[in-house]
């Protein structure tokens, strides 16, 4: 620790001693004056955030909100106006006070700079697939979660949807690559890989997001990268910027996008009810005669009726009582500037989303300080740091419960007492999930402390040095009387991470004559280290306490656990260009893990790109139409790691044995799982082709992007004979093939002074294919065989569909096959031996992954108006992304379970159209199929329309520019899909249809302001 402290505390002493020596005010010069004037684009709007420097000093401002500006400078000095995307200007200061300045957009973007892998490029200079999100679209959209924000904005970053307050959506680029590997997208934070959770990010703190997608320019990471990269840059002061305060706020609203899966209420009910008893409740034999005989109460159990056998009189809304209209208040507030040596940034930000279903809480308190200080001028030290306190305090009640209440019990008795079991069978009241004591904290540190050195003895030549770190806390801390069979139970758990990345990068950049070259060297190491504590007691006399008292319970027990792991690795890197239109990138990585097998620790992993800037030849100078034009093209390897324990042979304590009486218990040890010493790396080995362009006086841009990923020696679990002792072992086996396309298109439709429209438009496609698996070809029948066990089939994409064909349901007088009841799915007969199952009956149906992704993002500029538009969709084609959407309508006659969502359209005989099947009375199929539904949908995902005040309005304030807004989110979707919706996942990852237990997705309405001084 002594150690830590150093390496932490002297850099961050030197950051904080230099801070203040060189903050104060620079005094102007005698022969100074200030300079006043506005940046406006070609059509007249203005520039905010541009750079106005001085020339050959490091004096200079950025425009304001209305594009203006303010600076001293001597006459005869050259200011210099930089902005991303747009050619730089200079002016030479005269005797004119007032310069007005318009910038043109850089044909080329040359001036575009994106952040690659341990540093940052022009864009025009780029080799591989790497893609920038606009966050400016989206700043009025109600994400607390930056995951939030990327869903449709780079095509290839697949993003789901988050159904809890707080929560990360799923997130994948580029579709799947391994079976068992880690699939999860590396995160990067300044540098730094962040392991915390994305909910812990402040949004507002982000300055740029950049996706890294093919193995050219992932291949800096190695194999922490295999799945792509997420590059987040937080934002940061300038020099020489006076002090900018910005303050947001914004308060939203969130209710279920789908309003119609509601349990039914007392009247509705009792007629659903009677529907579940069609052969009772109406005359055969065609059951749609009612029979005058039949009374609700013969056939309605004990939990719905009082002592005299009458139905109680409740008419209950669990499911109003569990929920409630969402809510999001967000508030953030930040300092940021610079004097002539340290700039800074210090931020806040306050969140407090309350969910759907009641007690779905997320509070977040998040803080920002990035400070960098340059004690010389080729001295740069700096540290990055942010912390992050998240409160999901409170348990919800049990939704899936809530949907199968009916609504004639209550969950109360006269007393106010919760009823435990109100139906009279297992399944418990939903609200003893809800009335616990629940404290859940956590808190997230990162801290990135950097020194960065351009030595003055050899021009060019630039080292720096990052110490990242990642702390996490957490505490849970639980409570409950009905747990444990109501007798109580309490626990405290605590946990608690923490990483450090250590790098050491070494950049020489060169130019000489037509040649620039750009070499850069890392070595650096990762380490991390997780402890857990977990304390529980069950049987509580009573719970007065709560869990602050463990030793009242009758049961007390006690876990713990840790590990460690460390990772150590090299990289290097050459750019080369040649003519400012041949570009190279060559770069090699060695990665060593400590979780691999101790034949196969390291792993090395080469990556060759090339690029041609078609434009900049001499035979492209007459054809006007092109403005830009690169081919690029790279071709590498990729690792992929194990889990930490998989390499080796692993113990276990086994069950306690007492020898003897009054012997001491003994315990005994065994082994668990089988070691493999030549456990090795994944290896994918990927190609990208591509194309970026820019025609029509840059009016129309994009890039068309096409690769090829093959993943050998895949990382997987192989059933072994049972003889050995062990069902399986990992080892490395077969291979994998994903292919896929993907186009950004931006188009510039309308561009004139007072009205604008620019069109995005992102598309790609996907397709993963399974080449080979285990070899054995054990029927011999000349091909390898598959593992049906596992759902994986050569040749077939990794979530085939391999399962019964459907047709229709058996209506009253069809033949049907024996063990099919009336109301049940019939199942396709595929050999015709009048019986159904798995080995004869089964076909591939299609698959789970998409066909296809597409988004159109639209924003329309209005003098100070401006309206986004964003359409999302993912579509599944002829047979992709399928779901399983079968809701379960089963009817005992002792006790009535039924699904009790409103609008499912069951077949009865009364309605032989029905689509979803129907069981009763204990006849249930001999087999209950899947039924398979296209979730295709096109989500009028976000609109925002905002105000920015005249600048007029602005002058007599000193305030730079104030921004009112309204934004819609998830305003409505287009489907087949019957649910929740139709990208609603399971905890298992499994699509949520019909079936009681799955989460809304939420329409939210916001109303936000944002203030610049």
């Amino acid at each position: 620790m002594s150690l830590l402290r150093r390496l932490i505390c002297r850099p961050l002493t030197l950051v904080l001693l230099t801070a203040c020596l060189f903050s104060g005010p620079v005094p102007l010069l005698a022969q100074d004056k200030t300079i006043r004037g506005r940046v406006t684009e070609d059509a007249g709007n203005p520039v905010a955030g541009a750079s106005v420097m001085i020339k050959g000093t490091t004096k200079g401002t950025t425009t304001g909100g209305n594009g203006e500006f303010s600076l001293a400078a001597a006459k005869g000095a050259v200011l210099v106006f930089s902005m991303i995307g747009y050619a730089n200007a200079e002016i030479t200061v005269g005797d004119d006070d007032n310069i007005n300045v318009t910038l043109t957009l850089s044909s080329t973007e040359i001036g575009e700079v994106v952040v690659v892998g341990y540093g940052t490029q022009r864009k025009k200079d780029l080799t591989g697939a790497v893609a920038s999100v606009n966050l400016e679209g989206l700043k009025g959209a109600p994400n607390t979660n930056i995951g939030q924000h990327l869903q449709g904005t780079v095509p290839g970053l697949n993003v789901g949807v988050a159904t809890s307050a707080g929560g990360t959506p799923p997130i994948s680029i580029r579709g799947r690559v391994t079976l068992n590997g880690n699939q999860s997208v590396l995160i990067i934070l300044d540098g730094i890989q962040y392991t915390g959770s994305l909910s812990s990010i402040n949004p507002d703190d982000i300055a740029s997001i950049d996706v890294l997608k093919d193995a050219s320019s992932t291949a800096v990471y190695g194999a922490q990268a295999a799945n792509g990269v997420i590059l987040i840059t937080s934002r940061k002061g300038r020099l020489n910027q006076k002090p900018r305060i910005a303050f947001s706020t914004a308060y939203t609203t969130q209710t279920p996008t789908v309003g119609k899966l509601k349990p039914y209420e007392r009247e509705n009910y009792l007629e659903y009810l009677k529907e579940a008893f069609y052969d009772r409740a109406y005359l055969g034999p065609d059951f749609t005669q009612p029979n005058p005989d039949f009374n609700i109460e013969d056939v309605a159990d004990n939990s719905i009726r009082d002592a005299q056998g009458h139905l109680l009189p409740h008419n209950y809304n669990w499911f109003k009582e569990g929920t409630n209209t969402g809510s999001i208040l967000e508030t953030n507030l930040s300092i940021s500037g610079g004097g002539d040596h340290v700039s800074y940034l210090l931020s806040g930000g306050l969140v407090d989303q309350k969910g759907f279903i009641i007690n779905d809480k997320f509070k977040r308190k998040s803080i920002r300080a990035n400070i960098e200080t340059r004690p010389l001028s080729w001295i740069k030290v700096g540290l990055l740091s942010s912390g992050s306190f998240v409160n999901q305090d409170g348990a919800e009640p049990s939704f899936g419960s809530i949907q199968r209440m009916t609504p004639l019990i209550v969950p109360y008795d006269s007393t106010g007492k919760l009823i435990p079991f109100p139906m009279n069978t297992l399944e418990p009241n939903p609200f003893s999930t809800y009335y616990v004591d629940d404290h859940d904290r956590n808190n997230y540190y990162f801290a990135n402390i950097y020194t960065d050195i351009d030595f003055p003895f050899l021009s060019g030549l630039n080292y720096r040095m990052n110490f990242g770190n990642n702390y996490r806390t957490t505490e849970h801390f639980f409570s409950s009387i009905y747990d444990a069979g109501q007798t109580g139970r309490a626990y405290k758990e605590y946990q608690n991470y923490y990483d450090y990345t250590f790098d050491n990068i070494l950049t020489y950049t060169k130019n000489f004559g037509q040649h620039d070259i750009t070499a850069t060297l890392l070595y650096g190491a990762i380490k991390r280290k997780y402890n857990r504590t977990f304390s529980e007691a069950r049987g509580f006399p009573r719970l007065t306490l709560s869990y602050n008292n463990l030793s009242q319970g009758t049961f007390q027990f006690a876990q713990s656990d840790a590990w460690k792991e460390s990772l150590a690795y090299q990289m290097a890197r050459v750019n080369y260009k040649f003519k400012d239109r041949y570009l190279l990138t060559a770069t090699i990585r060695r990665d060593g893990f400590s979780g691999f097998a101790r034949n196969y620790k390291y792993g090395t992993f080469p990556v060759l790109a090339l690029g041609w800037i078609i434009s900049e030849e001499n035979f492209m100078k007459n054809i006007s139409a092109i403005n830009s034009l690169k081919l690029r093209a790279g071709y590498g390897v990729n690792g992929n790691q194990t889990s930490r324990y998989t390499s080796i042979a692993r113990v276990t304590t086994s069950a306690a044995y007492v020898y003897g009486d009054g012997a001491p218990t003994a315990f005994g040890q065994q082994v668990t799982s089988l070691g493999n010493d030549d456990l090795k790396w994944e290896r994918t080995k990927g190609i990208n082709v591509g194309v970026d362009f820019a025609v029509f006086n840059n009016r129309l841009g994009g890039s068309l992007d096409f690769y090829q990923n093959n993943t050998y020696d895949l990382l997987y679990s192989v059933a072994i004979p049972n003889v050995t002792g062990f069902g399986s072992i990992t080892t490395n086996l077969g291979q994998i093939r994903n292919t896929g396309f993907e186009a950004a298109l931006t188009y510039d439709v309308i561009k004139s002074r007072d009205f604008s429209w620019t069109a995005s438009l992102n598309f790609s496609t996907n397709k993963n294919q399974i080449i080979s698996l285990t070899g054995v070809d054990a029927d011999g029948d000349g091909k390898e065989d598959d593992l049906i066990n596992s759902g994986l089939f050569i040749g077939k994409s990794i979530s085939s569909i391999y399962d019964y064909q459907l047709d229709g349901i058996y209506q009253l007088n069809d033949e049907r096959i024996p063990g099919f009841p009336v109301g049940s799915l019939r199942i396709v007969d595929q050999n015709k031996d009048n019986d159904i199952t798995q080995a004869s009956d089964r076909i591939f149906l299609g698959r789970q992954e998409p066909k296809y992704r597409v988004s159109l993002f639209q924003t329309f500029g209005y003098k100070g108006f401006s309206l986004t538009v964003f359409l999302n969709s993912v579509q599944g084609g002829k047979d992709g992304f399928l779901g399983n959407n079968n809701p379960s309508f089963f009817r005992e006659d002792n006790t009535i379970r039924v699904n009790n969502l409103q609008g499912i359209d069951f077949w009865s005989p009364s309605n032989p159209n029905g689509k979803y099947p129907r069981n009763i009375s204990g006849s249930r199929a001999k087999i209950e199929p899947n039924m398979w539904q296209d979730r295709s949908f096109v989500r009028l995902q976000d609109i925002s329309l905002s105000y920015d005040f005249a600048t007029t309005l602005l002058k007599k304030t000193k305030v730079q520019s104030i921004n009112l807004y309204v934004s819609g989110k998830n305003l409505y979707t287009w489907t087949n899909w019957e649910g929740w919706d139709p990208e609603s996942l399971d905890a298992d990852g499994n699509a949520v249809g019909l079936v009681i237990g799955g989460r809304p997705v939420l329409r939210g309405f916001t109303v936000g302001l944002n203030i610049v001084y």
